[in-house]
């Protein structure tokens, strides 16, 4: 039992000096900068052919107003950051190493709390989401009729062709809407629309390095946060593959954060 204690750790101060490296970095890169308080951010691993794409869709404006892109590189040894850098004032956040995507959303939400951001949207780097749609996914947040958006894929239109994640959407919304008695039809989706207040409240309570979609809106739902959904479009990937691994140990793991989150909320 000691040794795990002193593994976890050892594990925990590793990945605090690697993000406060990245911290570190990008503060040297941007001096002074502070973001607006909106921010649309995009968390990547290895997406060097896909996050050029998704940036250069990213609107001009949020709803007549200015807003921060922020890339957060959780690693990996292709050109990802790169690529995002060449973009004008997208701000990247660069992980030394692999942390994780659960990790990198943390990252973001703490920015934001940081440095008094007041509504953030986070969205994959692969072009599945399309960020045109940015604008109606904060909405009912900016008209203080939600906390948490969930961009719905079951809702608009789903041009992807995968079967079996077609299917687990469903299932786990169904499961996640009887733990919670919330009544949304995609629970799976990282395209969402966040108070940064609520995030507040639930960030000390996540934990999950891989998978938090579900840790994060479980956490929300149980303590009273208000939650809705948009209808959007669902494209294939521009290019490459899913790291999610396999449908089926994409599908245990996924069970496993549910389960697990909803005992702890229960």
């Amino acid at each position: 039992m000691a040794s795990t204690d002193l593994e976890k750790r050892r594990l925990a101060r590793l990945r605090t000096y690697a993000i406060d490296q990245a911290l570190a970095r990008m503060h040297h890169e941007y001096p002074g900068y502070r973001p607006h308080r909106i921010v649309a951010s995009i968390c990547a691993y290895e997406e060097e052919g896909n996050i050029g794409g998704v940036l250069a869709k990213m609107p001009d404006t949020i709803n007549g107003e200015p807003y921060t892109t922020l890339v957060v590189v959780d690693g990996g040894d292709d050109e990802t950051a790169k690529v995002a850098r060449d973009f004008a004032g997208v701000v990247v956040i660069e992980f030394p190493v692999n942390l994780g995507h659960g990790v990198a959303l943390q990252v973001t939400y703490r920015y934001c709390i940081d440095n008094g951001v007041q509504f953030v949207a986070t969205l994959d780097a692969d072009g599945q989401n399309d960020p045109a749609e940015i604008p109606q996914v904060l909405e009912p947040l900016l008209n203080d009729r939600a906390d948490f958006v969930v961009a719905s894929r079951r809702l608009g239109v789903d041009n992807t062709s995968d079967l079996f994640r077609k299917t687990g959407v469903r299932f786990f919304s169904f499961i996640m809407n009887r733990m919670t008695g919330a009544k949304l039809t995609d629970t799976s989706t990282g395209y969402r629309g966040l108070r940064v207040s609520m995030l507040g409240d639930v960030i000390d309570r996540l934990t999950q390095e891989q998978y938090q979609t579900a840790e994060l809106l479980i956490t929300c739902l149980k303590r009273g946060w208000r939650a809705s959904e948009v209808p959007t479009v669902w494209h294939p990937r521009f290019s490459g593959t899913t790291k999610k691994g396999a449908n089926w140990l994409f599908g245990l793991r996924y069970t496993r954060v549910v389960f697990s989150t909803w005992w702890r909320e229960r």
